[in-house]
C-alpha cells in the first residue's frame, strides 16, 4: 500500500466515523481542536496528521485511533 493510499483510506474511516455519529465537519473541528480546513484535508486524504490530532479526532468519535489504521 502506498502512502497516498493509506492516507486516503484513513481519511475516508474518519469521515464515515463522523457522519455515522452525525458530527458535522465545523463541530468535529471544534471540538478536537484542529483547524476545520486541515480536518477537511484529513478526511480527503491530502493531508498527512500528527499521532496527536488523531487521537484528538478518536476522543471526539469515543473510538480507539487503531480503528482507523
Amino acid at each position: 500500500m502506498t502512502h497516498d493510499t493509506f492516507l486516503i483510506e484513513m481519511g475516508q474511516k474518519i469521515r464515515i466515523a463522523r457522519r455515522a455519529k452525525k458530527i458535522p465537519i465545523g463541530k468535529m473541528a471544534e471540538l478536537s481542536k484542529i483547524d476545520m480546513s486541515n480536518l477537511s484535508f484529513l478526511e480527503r486524504g491530502m493531508r498527512n496528521c500528527h499521532v496527536l490530532s488523531l487521537k484528538s479526532i478518536a476522543d471526539v468519535l469515543e473510538m480507539d485511533v487503531k480503528e482507523f489504521l
